[in-house]
């Protein structure tokens, strides 16, 4: 059993540089085999994949702490299949599914069905089944299963703890630390260990005090006899998890593309990657959105606009910088602003910076489903105030239907924020406040959104690294403060225009124009005169 790594080590495994994890590898592999694609059944599976359900077919329950993107479910299908396509008289079980929504479920169910089809294993009504699930509760919740000849069933759900009611079987909850209530949950699971069953908890982390890291240290001290597996990022590329990646890709496996391909991950994952990596919990009590549930509902092909100038551009001459940004709002924004629905209402979200921190401005429209679409996002870098303003009035002018708008008018956000008001109009264009309580109002219904897949935003590493950096803390989102000496590019700037967004879309506006009595019969010619002069009190 691994001892947990120190801060050091973290920061120092963390800061390898690409031309460093090419040597570490090359030197590991001086006399290794490489993988071989046509390798037999038991070689399916990469080493800390077999360690794992090793570990399931020991203990009754086992927690597992792990890296993102390391295709642990993935192995974990395997072993739901071997079970429940068992007979009873060789450990044969229902096994139970449960994620934090429901596209974890289906993912989960899939991934047996492809398990199903490879082991030749007898499907009961030949694949996976939609239905909905009694738990006890007022409501049924949807659900999907595979039925076995074996008389045994897999059934994938989300996250509800009374799901565990009157079952038995196998129960493996996946990102445990992102369910709402891990604790209810945990305390069902086990009173299935009384007829038999297992639990098998496997997660990342999300944040030093949520409850799956008590489990983990619970595990990882033997006191109640848990099995315990820990594997990080580097453990996972060690094993070959990227050359694993190679093969699904067609791309030929090096140590150099190795390297590279784990510096972009890492970079990607930007500062949540020590937790979502190298497991390492963050302070408070955890993410805000789940790096999963973020990549569910990023969409390719929605632009990321991206204005940029180097620092003497703030001391051009004022035409020359108007002439400048006038160009790129014609040539970058303008083609995309043409191809908004003119039929649906767009607001807008602006979360400002003008040196370190970013200016950003998001767009939502609202589909005729409800649904928040992201037609582009546009991101601004050392532009001078007077420009910011110039870009914003050129994309808030040419929204569709605009409704409404807020602004980050906290610090140096004012002057942008009172700009919109002036150009726009005080109705249209909120200037926000961002406290602890505003944060607590309109942060949830975003998260909502994200959970029942109710919003689109864009396939673009950058804004997912902001969105994962979000933490919680006593209920409430908050951004973790940069560290003394660390030098950010971003500091989760998308996010707060995203959730400034999505609260204007939500805001209560009301629109109002004046029609004169003349006006009014005119737009209403056959409308009896007796009855136009009773309306109007003429009577």
């Amino acid at each position: 059993m691994s001892a947990l790594p120190t801060a050091a080590e973290i920061a120092s495994a963390r800061a390898i540089t690409e031309q460093e994890w090419a040597r570490l590898r090359r030197d590991s592999l001086v006399a290794g085999p490489g993988l071989d694609a046509r390798a037999s059944l038991d070689k399916i599976l990469l080493p800390y994949q077999q360690r794992l359900l090793a570990t399931t077919a020991r203990y009754r329950v086992t927690v597992v702490e792990k890296s993102r993107r390391t295709g642990a479910t993935w192995g974990v299908g395997a072993e739901a299949v071997l079970t429940s396509a068992s007979a009873r008289s060789e450990g044969g079980m229902d096994s139970l599914y449960i994620g934090y929504n429901l596209d974890m479920a289906r993912e989960f169910i899939d991934c047996c069905a492809m398990w199903a089809k490879a082991f030749n294993e007898a499907l009961v009504e030949g694949g996976v089944e939609e239905f909905l699930f009694d738990d006890g509760a007022d409501k049924a919740i949807s659900a999907f299963r595979i039925r076995f000849a074996s008389g045994f069933e897999i059934v994938a759900l989300a996250s509800r703890p009374r799901s565990l009611r009157g079952r038995q079987g196998f129960v493996i909850i996946d990102e445990a630390a992102f369910h709402d209530e891990l604790k209810e949950l945990m305390k069902a699971a086990l009173a299935l260990l009384i007829w038999g069953g297992r639990v098998l908890v496997i997660s990342t982390h999300n944040g030093e005090d949520n409850y799956y890291n008590a489990l983990v240290k619970e595990a990882r001290s033997g006191t109640k006899g848990y099995g315990f597996v820990r594997f990080d990022f580097d453990d996972a590329l060690k094993d070959g998890l990227y050359q694993r990646v190679c093969l699904r890709t067609g791309e030929t496996w090096s140590v150099e593309g190795e390297a590279a391909w784990r510096a972009g991950i890492i970079r990607e994952y930007g500062d949540a990657a020590d937790e979502e990596l190298f497991c390492i919990p963050s302070e408070g009590t955890g993410t805000w959105l789940p790096g999963p549930l973020i990549e569910a509902r990023a969409r390719l092909g929605i632009p990321v606009l991206r204005l940029t100038r180097p620092p003497e551009f703030t001391h051009w001459p004022a035409h020359l910088r108007e002439a400048d940004v006038e160009a790129w709002c014609e040539r970058e924004l303008l083609p995309v602003l043409k191809t908004l629905d003119p039929a649906l209402w767009h607001y807008l979200g602006a979360d400002y910076g003008r040196v370190s921190d970013l200016t950003v401005l998001w767009p939502l429209a609202i589909a005729r489903t409800l649904r928040r679409l992201t037609p582009f996002v546009v991101e601004m870098r050392r532009i001078p105030f007077d420009q910011q303003r110039q870009v914003q009035k050129f994309v808030m002018a040419r929204l569709p239907r605009f409704g409404a708008s807020k602004h980050d008018a906290t610090g140096l956000g004012m002057s942008l924020a009172e700009s919109a008001q002036q150009d726009f109009g005080e109705l249209r264009c909120e200037a926000v406040k961002l406290t602890v309580e505003w944060y607590r109002e309109n942060a949830q219904a975003l998260k909502t959104a994200f959970e029942d897949d109710a919003i689109d935003i864009p396939a673009d590493a950058d804004i997912a690294s902001d969105l994962r950096l979000v933490q919680v803390k006593g209920g409430v989102p908050f951004m973790p403060a940069v560290k003394s000496g660390e030098a950010k590019d971003r500091h989760g700037d998308a996010a707060v225009a995203l959730m400034l967004a999505y609260a204007a879309t939500r805001a209560t506006m009301i629109a109002y124009d004046y029609d004169s009595p003349r006006t009014a019969r005119e737009a209403r010619p056959d409308e009896d005169e007796d009855e136009r002069r009773g309306k109007e009190g003429l009577w």
